[in-house]
């Protein structure tokens, strides 16, 4: 854990950790996780909240972000590196076929999918199981910080570890960085 981020969870770490942050400790600490998560003293609802509060790079604070394989419903979970965005357009090559089409997540969608709100959206512990896919530009970094499951809640984990609890492997599916 960087010494930044270990001071601001020195101060913060909570009595009980809220039901939505169990979960993800839950899951944690069942693989073997041993690192608890940081709550920070302000919402982490962005990437860029997340690295400033954290003093990390934009590119290692994880994003969840939560996309519906149409017409069957299916959520599609891209994981991927702070300071990129999601290409559509790639990620509907990997995960659709003939008839179907990639749509944004409603917040309901989110909430019903992956048993978490908007913005604290961790990259595992969903109530469904859906479709995962993480950016191969994450692997620039060998370890990363994702929602826990709370707008103020983070939690650190090697690349390598996240892609393995995932069940997933690197893709492209960002744009490309000029």
């Amino acid at each position: 854990m960087s010494s930044t981020a270990h001071s601001v969870a020195a101060n913060t770490l909570p009595a009980a950790w809220p039901a939505s942050v169990q979960r993800v400790v839950d899951v944690l600490r069942q693989a073997g996780h041993a690192q608890d998560p940081v709550m920070l003293d302000g919402a982490a609802r962005t990437a860029q909240q997340a690295a400033d509060a954290l003093g990390v790079e934009l590119g290692q604070i994880a994003k969840s972000i939560v996309f519906m394989r149409q017409p069957d419903g299916t959520h599609v979970l891209v994981i991927t590196a702070g300071d990129r965005r999601v290409d559509t357009a790639k990620v509907e090559a990997l995960i659709a076929s003939a008839g179907q089409r990639l749509a944004k997540a409603t917040a309901d969608d989110v909430r019903e999918c992956t048993g978490f709100a908007i913005g604290g959206v961790p990259p595992l512990a969903h109530a469904k199981t859906g479709i995962t896919l993480m950016d191969a530009s994450l692997q620039r970094f060998e370890s990363v910080w994702a929602a826990a499951g709370h707008p103020h809640a983070v939690f650190e984990i090697s690349v390598q570890r996240l892609t393995s609890l995932t069940g997933t492997s690197f893709q492209d599916v960002v744009e490309t960085v000029a």
